[in-house]
């Protein structure tokens, strides 16, 4: 047998094809063949797989095994946001058992590969499914991942946008333009009447309102978003199935429904001061612009606005009397040129003038609500004076009659009216109240 004692060595990108001790006219055809092959493997390889991540503001369709990745990973004790994105960036979904040494040869530091072993304990990471999908079922919410398509467009442009979101109610709302109304958890009647009349003016405009479900502020402002059609988001400190503080219970069940909750907390965490933070920053990146209506100058509503400082969002004040402590944040914001002064949703609207177009999209979309869900009732004007009179504390019929100038036997039919669509309730002593 003759055979080639010449080496045949060619190189194709990253690939070295080293040939010997073939017959000359073997090897010339066998060359010949490999090459071509060879081209064509080289040039698939160099092109963009159809899941690759561009950035993580640009990405295309990914695999569920990927999705299931980012939520046990979420979930996991002791794994925080980059190390979530390392094994994002290193693919660590194709993995069906992570090992210490694919961790930290990779390049994750080892007390975050020790926290991943810990988790996990060698075995599939895939079986850490079956509790999410449990707590899930239990607490009626559905979860959103950075990769999937309904993920909030302006939540994927901030720094440290969430891997994951747990979600109870209309879905649909995250595609929609939506305004940050936060402030104080104590506010003055002012500040009560200045919230929900902006939430509601920017609701009714179409656009979605967001808070944080605290007690003050944040209530008026969803409270008053739910009458119109805009509606409005709750973005939660406390897991999804938690209502925090207790006492907006009747308001998250309302949300639930009506208006959409948002977590980026597990199941299953307690609760704790650091959560709150990572909330405002979720509030602010949701949103086109912030609105604080009251808060001091510590308040926990100018975390919210310096969250939107470092997005370059649009950031907005109401402004106070001078001689309330509860105005000297946006007070201040003004005085300085770091907030824009409002004194109605219209003047947000026209400094977010490309708002406009989005208002008009979702406007020619609102029959019927993608959930299913009915629309939000329509409420008269003299209805809604009355609602934000009762807003600001409880009054009596004639208590009413005299702020409301509303004659007395149209007055009677107008709280019949809010009494049977369950927005008020009479209590003992002839007072009305807000439910």
């Amino acid at each position: 047998m003759h055979l080639c004692r010449m080496g045949c060595r060619r190189s194709y990108g990253n690939t070295l094809i080293v040939f010997c001790i073939f017959r000359p006219v073997l090897c010339r055809n066998l060359m010949a063949d490999l090459h071509s092959a060879l081209v064509s493997l080289t040039i698939d390889r160099n092109a963009s797989p159809p899941n690759q991540l561009k950035g993580l503001g640009t990405m295309v369709e990914y695999s569920d095994l990927c999705k299931q990745m980012l939520i046990v990973l979420h979930e996991a004790p002791g794994v925080g946001w980059h190390t979530i994105k390392w094994a994002f960036d290193n693919e660590a979904w194709h993995q069906p058992v992570w090992s210490f040494r694919d961790l930290a040869g990779g390049g994750l530091p080892i007390k975050q590969a020790n926290a991943i072993i810990a988790s996990f304990g060698g075995k599939p990471w895939t079986e850490a499914l079956k509790a999410h999908e449990q707590s899930m079922v239990k607490a009626e919410s559905s979860v959103l991942t950075f990769v999937d398509a309904e993920y909030p467009a302006r939540l994927k442009e901030i720094a440290q946008p969430p891997w994951v979101l747990y979600m109870k109610g209309r879905a649909e709302l995250l595609a929609r333009p939506s305004v940050a109304v936060v402030g104080t958890r104590v506010p003055t009647a002012y500040g009560r009447h200045s919230a929900a009349m902006l939430a509601e003016q920017l609701a009714r405009r179409e656009v979605t309102v967001v808070s944080g479900m605290a007690k003050g502020i944040d209530r008026c402002a969803h409270e008053a978003a739910l009458l119109e059609s805009g509606s409005t988001i709750g973005v939660l400190a406390s897991p999804i199935d938690y209502c925090y503080p207790q006492e907006n219970l009747p308001l998250y069940r309302k949300m639930a429904q009506a208006g959409l909750l948002l977590s980026e907390t597990p199941i299953g965490t307690k609760l704790h001061p650091g959560q709150f933070p990572l909330r405002n920053r979720i509030i602010a990146g949701l949103s086109a612009g912030t609105v604080v209506v009251e808060g001091a100058v510590r308040s926990g509503s100018l975390i919210t606005v310096e969250h939107a400082y470092g997005m370059s969002r649009e950031v907005f004040a109401v402004p106070g009397p001078i001689s309330s402590p509860k105005s000297e944040g946006p007070n201040g914001l003004i005085k300085r040129g770091e907030a824009k002064l409002v004194s109605s949703a219209q003047d947000i609207i026209e400094e977010l003038s490309w708002l406009e177009s989005e208002m008009e999209a979702v406007g020619q979309q609102r029959l019927p609500t993608a959930s299913g869900l009915p629309q939000v009732e329509l409420m008269e004007p003299e209805e809604l004076k009355l609602l934000h009179l009762l807003r600001e504390q409880p009054l009596s019929i004639n208590e009413l009659y005299e702020r409301s100038a509303i004659p007395f036997g149209h007055l009677n039919v107008l709280l019949l009216n809010l009494c049977i669509k369950r927005k008020i309730e009479l209590q003992p002593g002839s007072i009305y109240t807000v439910i």
